[in-house]
């Protein structure tokens, strides 16, 4: 099986940039979107096959989730339940026979750490989410989690330590994630490799591979032994960030 996650960094202007195309190029069985930048009808994107579910931040041209899926959910979900988190768009979550699909798009820090204090609430809750689905099945967890976890997730560590993404506290908050009964797949996989999903659009960023590896899928332990494969699709272009990928047994 498998799965995919983008940040699009704006839908609308990412389907200018061969969205439809990389959409079908990529094949999955579900296909997990953050940043969308919509509200609802303003833009009607369909792919045979597929049915979408679509998370709106109140707050226009911001934030927003969505999920393309080939198999019909039990049930879905929307946000985490608790009003001071709840809209923004953030959170979707698909209910499968077997496990739960979550796609996130996580606080940003944001410059000067404005939004820092936010985020930590934020991280405890969403752990605490993602602790009571996975106590009734496993869970699959993807998206924009705003941080790079080690050094190696990212190309300049030590001039970034106190930078939005990359503080002593949201790394802490990641590894509490997966200490709770996380793998982070790619780096599980891939424990050596230096490969990034997100590069500024300053400075010509991407083109030097200056980046930072934030996106993610997160699995249940115990879906470890179902795990085939995790790749970032540096090649696909679009948004600042770029596909990842899970594979499934």
């Amino acid at each position: 099986m498998k799965f995919i996650s983008w940040n699009v960094n704006g839908l609308r202007a990412c389907v200018g940039k061969d969205f439809e195309q990389s959409f079908r190029q990529l094949d999955a069985d579900f296909f997990c979107l953050q940043e969308t930048k919509m509200q609802e009808g303003q833009l009607d994107l369909q792919f045979e096959g597929y049915t979408s579910y679509w998370n709106y931040a109140e707050k226009k041209g911001y934030s927003g989730t969505a999920i393309y899926t080939r198999h019909k959910p039990l049930s879905v979900t929307y946000g985490i339940g608790i009003e001071e988190h709840d809209h923004e768009g953030r959170v979707i979550t698909l209910e499968m026979e077997d496990f739960y699909l979550v796609t996130v798009y996580t606080p940003n820090s944001q410059d000067g750490l404005r939004r820092l204090d936010y985020r930590m609430t934020w991280e405890t809750d969403f752990l605490a989410y993602l602790k009571r689905l996975d106590s009734q099945k496993p869970v699959i967890v993807c998206g924009d989690l705003n941080v790079a976890h080690q050094e190696i997730d990212l190309k300049n560590p030590k001039t970034n330590r106190r930078n939005a993404g990359f503080t002593d506290e949201e790394r802490e908050k990641m590894s509490i994630l997966l200490d709770n009964g996380f793998t982070d797949t790619f780096r599980f996989l891939h424990p050596e490799e230096v490969t990034y999903s997100w590069w500024s659009y300053r400075f010509k960023a991407r083109e030097k591979n200056a980046g930072w590896r934030i996106d993610y899928f997160l699995i249940s332990d115990r879906l470890r032994p179902q795990l085939t494969g995790a790749t970032i699709h540096t090649e696909i272009f679009g948004s600042d960030h770029c596909p990842v990928e899970l594979n499934l047994l």
